[in-house]
């Protein structure tokens, strides 16, 4: 069972890094001025797009062991992190309002992964 949610975990993780490199395609003045057949071929945006590919292969093994219905609401700690992230490397808010459901996905995440 720990080799699932170690899988689970290297799912989410994947994902996350397939988010910032989407954010990272999709940022900068180069990307604001070009098209988007222009941005969806930046190297940020390809990696980033396989990221969710192996994410979702990941995933998919993970599911073999952990309920779906424990599994699919674990992937919203991604929402926690990225939120960190997205305010740590690229600048976007973070006040009380969206610090507030980051407690409360947290609580339920951990919520969750204690009944599997």
């Amino acid at each position: 069972m720990i080799a699932a949610w170690t899988t689970l975990a290297a799912a989410i993780t994947t994902s996350l890094i397939g988010q910032i490199l989407l954010k990272a395609g999709a940022s900068g003045s180069v990307a604001a001025e070009a098209g988007f057949i222009d941005q969806l071929f930046r190297w940020q945006t390809i990696v980033g797009l396989g990221c969710y590919g192996g994410a979702a292969l990941l995933y998919i093994i993970a599911l073999r062991k952990i309920p779906m219905s424990v599994a699919l609401p674990c992937t919203a700690a991604s929402y926690v992190v990225i939120a960190l992230i997205g305010w740590g490397m690229f600048g976007e808010s973070l006040g009380m309002a969206k610090i507030a459901a980051i407690g409360l996905i947290s609580a339920g995440v951990v919520l969750l992964a204690t009944t599997a």
